[in-house]
């Protein structure tokens, strides 16, 4: 029998960490979806360069799935996973959590699986060493 788990925790390493401000908000008080994907993509960028030892570009975003808003003055943490290395990309799976000053626990809002190609100074794509 499959146990639900009670207090799901983040997959991977925490790799970028901001707050939410004002200015980040949508016509409703929300924080923009957008403005928590380029947080995404910075986060997956960070982990795709370590792990290709160098520049990688982000050729595309497979997969998104936004599951609550997110309020201002939130600390938002970005958690990257890698799935899979190929001979010159990564796929990383960025997941999205959120917490609040007044409250003791982080909530996931989004994920998003992102991937990642490895390029060399002149912006061509290079071998990332498995």
């Amino acid at each position: 029998m499959a146990m639900i788990d009670t207090s799901p925790k983040p997959t991977g390493e925490l790799v970028l960490q901001t707050i939410a401000m004002p200015r980040d908000t949508n016509a409703n008080g929300d924080i923009f979806g957008g403005w928590l994907v380029s947080q995404m993509d910075l986060a997956g960028g960070v982990a795709a360069s370590k792990r290709a030892g160098g520049r990688v570009a982000t050729v595309a975003i497979d997969r998104m799935s936004f599951m609550v808003s997110v309020r201002v003055g939130a600390v938002v943490s970005c958690y990257a996973h890698i799935l899979s290395i190929g001979s010159s990309s990564i796929e990383i799976n960025i997941e999205v959590w959120a917490s609040y000053a007044v409250e003791n626990e982080a909530t996931k809002v989004t994920e998003g699986t992102f991937i990642f190609v490895a390029i060399d100074e002149h912006g061509r794509t290079r071998a990332v060493a498995k």
